[in-house]
């Protein structure tokens, strides 16, 4: 199977939202620095799934657990709140809304990137991969983000179109540093992963719509 080049790793992990957001990301730091305000704006697209936009202050320091339920097994999570507070803020806000409950990650790529692409409640599966909350918001990368094995980052469309599509990096994966990281995996939640992506995607392509669907399905993700 060939390997994936850049171009094509972005096409993977895009959105097709439009680009929105502000020129620093949409944060400035409160009084303390325990607290930030983000921006939400409206990205013009109806929400896949109906949902409140987060609340505009974010905790901007420590880390939240939480765990993405999978059809094939709990997904233990550390979101990085000090790192990407605006990112782990509408994570979380969208969780507690169950905005991901019931929802297929519809890409496995299984050849020159290891991701495990999900977060978009789109009801037709032919859509699926193109929508997003209704709002986006934006990027907390750094030059130095890599994305080895048990990272969790947002997927986008360009700078700043955050939504609410995310993957998890099964293998180690040599994308550039445009993807916001917001977190980690267990090793628990990577095997339940590696089981998926044992399975391959459907049609036994390199990239497309896991063939283990079920197991690949959010059930819920809930905040420990």
């Amino acid at each position: 199977m060939r390997s994936l080049s850049v171009a094509s790793c972005l096409v993977l992990l895009s959105l097709g939202l439009s680009a929105c957001g502000s020129d620093d990301g949409g944060t400035t730091a409160s009084e303390g620095g325990e607290t930030v305000e983000c921006d939400y704006p409206a990205d013009g697209r109806p929400p896949a799934r109906e949902v409140d936009p987060p609340p505009t202050e974010a905790q901007a320091s420590g880390e939240v657990a939480a765990t993405i339920t999978l059809g094939g097994g709990d997904v233990p999570i550390t979101l990085d709140a000090a790192d990407a507070p605006c990112t782990v803020n509408s994570f979380t806000s969208l969780a507690e809304q169950g905005y991901f409950d019931d929802t297929p990650c519809h890409r496995l790529t299984t050849d020159g990137i290891f991701v495990l692409q999900c977060g978009d409640p789109t009801e037709d599966p032919m859509l699926r991969g193109t929508g997003g909350p209704g709002y986006s918001f934006g990027d907390e990368t750094s030059p130095d983000d890599t994305y080895g094995r048990g990272t969790l980052a947002m997927a986008n469309s360009g700078p700043d179109t955050n939504g609410s599509q995310f993957f998890m990096v099964y293998d180690d994966s040599p994308l550039p540093p445009d993807y916001t990281v917001f977190g980690s995996i267990s090793e628990e939640g990577l095997e339940v992963i590696d089981a998926i992506a044992e399975e391959g995607a459907q049609g036994g392509a390199p990239d497309g719509a896991p063939a283990a669907e079920d197991d690949a399905t959010i059930e819920s993700v809930t905040l420990d």
